[in-house]
């Protein structure tokens, strides 16, 4: 048994002996957030995957880790709702602002900015944390759309890679509630 999942409380204490309320569903736990097996990194662009943790279709949002291998401006975007933030590896920040997210940092950012993410030179990986309600849209150097992502569009993305690399078409139910 690994020390993660190793249960040893004393037997004296016992859990709540009430059921979950009827028609809930069952919580979601991903063990390995930031997992070993490449497979389960979904490409996003050149030297970009995000790893999905929950695709909440029902409320809109998702909760993913951004895992970025490559450094300079990443994109340039739009958010229709709140962002949180939380950076495990690397650094990077927005070119309209003067602070720099920091490995450990936490970064709320609040609807309708537009933010260009740079990531450092001297970064070879960064992994953040993100909690995005609604969608993003992604602007060319004008602010003209040029596309967007939602829970919808990351959903259409891991199931399209996860069915690619063997994982099947069914592996991403695992992050839809």
């Amino acid at each position: 048994m690994s020390k993660s999942t190793e249960r040893t409380h004393p037997s004296s204490l016992v859990g709540f002996s009430q059921p979950i309320p009827r028609f809930a569903i069952n919580d979601l736990v991903v063990p390995d957030a930031v997992p070993e097996d490449e497979r389960e990194w979904v490409p996003q662009a050149p030297n970009v995957w995000f790893r999905p943790l929950i695709l909440n279709v029902t409320q809109g949002y998702f909760v993913n880790v951004l895992r970025v291998r490559k450094s300079g401006v990443l994109s340039r975007h739009r958010h229709d709702g709140p962002v949180h933030a939380h950076v495990l590896k690397g650094r990077w920040y927005y070119l309209e602002h003067d602070w720099t997210a920091i490995e450990g940092s936490y970064a709320h950012e609040i609807p309708g900015e537009i933010h260009t993410l740079y990531v450092p030179e001297d970064v070879t990986e960064m992994m953040t944390l993100f909690h995005v309600t609604g969608a993003y849209t992604y602007l060319d150097e004008e602010g003209k759309p040029t596309g967007y992502e939602d829970v919808f569009t990351k959903l259409e993305a891991a199931v399209k890679h996860y069915e690619a690399v063997g994982l099947g078409t069914d592996y991403v139910r695992r992050f839809i509630r």
